[in-house]
Formats: C-alpha cells, structure tokens, sequence
C-alpha cells in the first residue's frame, strides 16, 4: 500500500486521496497487475486479522471493506477517471483487471 501510495504522490503528480488525486494516470508498477491494488493490499490486511483472530465479526470485515470499497470504485472512482483521463483510461480498463491480477501482461 505504501509503494502505490508513493507512486501516486510521484508518478502521479496527487495523492491516493479523493481530494488530491493524482494529474497524471499512474499505469506502472503494481498497477500493470490490478487497477486497485491499494484495495487489495488492504482486503490482504483484513484477511491476516481473520487467521490471527478468527470470530464471526472479524470475518466479516473483509467482506464488508470489499463491498464498500467495490461500491465506491465502480460508483464514483471509475467514472471520474473516466472523465480526467477519457481514452487513456478506457485502454487500461480494457486491458488491466479491476480486482484479480493478471500477472501476464497483455501488450
């Protein structure tokens, strides 16, 4: 999370924060793999606290972040880059999965 957060701040000219995104579409590194690796860094995270600590409560917050977070990107964060980064951004979507990585890169 702390290396795409980087990324952000210096490739992408912003920060990961919805009040500061970046200028620039940030397309290298772990984002050649996953559009949202951040996310999934986080839904990983979660899921270290459910072995840790295994009830029905911690179970559930992986669960529950993902929907949020699922819910917030295809609501609100895809269709702004859409509108900042128009073809560009289309071209990724296109060839970049939203969640599941794909570690051989299409070209």
């Amino acid at each position: 999370m702390i290396w795409c957060a980087w990324n952000s701040t210096v490739m992408g000219r912003g920060t990961p924060a919805p009040i500061d995104l970046p200028k620039e579409l940030v397309v290298s590194r772990l984002y050649r793999y996953a559009r949202n690796p951040m996310y999934g860094g986080a839904i990983i995270m979660l899921l270290g606290y459910v072995f840790w600590y295994p009830t029905r409560a911690i179970l559930a917050c992986p669960l529950i972040f993902f929907l949020g977070a699922h819910l917030f990107v295809v609501f609100y964060e895809e269709p702004h880059l859409r509108k900042m980064f128009c073809a560009v951004y289309e071209a990724y979507c296109r060839s970049v999965p939203r969640w599941i990585p794909r570690w051989k890169r299409r070209d």
